[in-house]
């Protein structure tokens, strides 16, 4: 196994390139999608054996919605399915899953799946994998602000106390660090409206490797680039010696 001298915390994943990689191969979209579970399976121990606390994956974002409905109802079905057979893997492995995003929104079958599989790894005390399931990072901003501005005018607080660890407290995200490294898969080079407040200080690795073909060693070169970054948050080179 690889060894680091700087292991991040939590690792966030924009994965990114199914719909290519089945093209590539003459199949549908789903064709690449199906195929993406294998490499989810092995980020997810890849992070779990080299002691990363928190992994958060883009799994459907907001605007996924509006993409072809045969698309996203296979979509749907796979992530029911997925939930059933990946259970047991949590569990062997002390893996607890969370989510972020309106899981409520999510086909009934979808949310009931996800509720048993947290609860069940909720005492699981390894690995927090974190799904991003129909989320969109400006509308959790959007959220946060009016529930701050509600409890302002309720006089919960003056307006003037209202900063940056407010907003963070008010976030899905609010009982986890925020991401120390983010990797995108398939070469595109953007957020995606994904993770916006948090990724403020977070380090990026783009790769062009298509999601279906991402493994082990490709976290691991995704933490080698990581471990040569210096993380200075505004400060100076000399301000860190």
């Amino acid at each position: 196994m690889a060894e680091f001298n700087n292991i991040p915390k939590h690792i966030a994943v924009i994965m990114d390139g199914n719909g290519r990689w089945a093209k590539k191969k003459g199949a549908a979209r789903i064709f690449g999608h199906r195929n993406a579970i294998s490499a989810v399976r092995d980020t997810v121990e890849g992070c779990a054996e080299l002691g990363v606390e928190y992994l958060t994956l883009y799994a459907f974002s907001t605007e996924n919605w509006g993409r072809p409905k045969e698309e996203v109802d296979g979509l749907m079905e796979l992530l029911i399915d997925s939930l059933r057979k990946e259970l047991s893997t949590l569990m062997k492995n002390n893996i607890r899953l969370k989510t972020i995003g309106n899981i409520s929104q999510l086909p009934g079958r979808c949310h009931k799946e996800l509720q048993e599989d947290i609860e069940a790894s909720e005492s699981n005390t390894g690995l927090t994998l974190i799904l991003a399931l129909n989320y969109s990072g400006r509308s959790e901003i959007v959220e946060a602000v009016k529930a701050i501005a509600d409890e302002a005018c309720k006089g919960g607080f003056p307006v003037s106390e209202i900063d940056d660890k407010s907003i963070s407290h008010h976030l899905f995200t609010s009982e986890y660090p925020d991401p120390e490294l983010l990797i995108r898969t398939s070469g595109e080079l953007r957020l995606s409206n994904f993770l916006l407040w948090q990724l403020a200080y977070t380090e990026l690795y783009f790769t062009d490797v298509l999601w279906p073909d991402f493994r082990k060693e490709h976290l691991h070169e995704a933490l080698k680039e990581f471990n040569k970054r210096e993380r200075r948050f505004g400060k100076t080179s000399e301000q860190l010696i």
